[in-house]
């Protein structure tokens, strides 16, 4: 099971937040707030972790 972690208002945003948590060895996955049919550069995004592992998110992001 996988829970928004993070909104963010563009996909490049959301990958920074994918490259920076999944290069720690988090799993995370994007999906675009409005649906798949809203897939763009511009579209909002969710950042999705697995349920449970948001505090190691919280950890990485402290590292920063």
């Amino acid at each position: 099971m996988w829970v928004e972690y993070r909104r963010t208002q563009t996909l490049m945003a959301a990958e920074t937040w994918q490259e920076i948590l999944e290069g720690e060895g988090l799993p995370v996955r994007l999906l675009p707030v409005d649906g798949l049919e809203a897939y763009g550069e511009s579209a909002a995004f969710r950042v999705m972790v697995p349920r449970g592992r948001e505090h190691v998110a919280d950890e990485i992001l402290r590292k920063l």
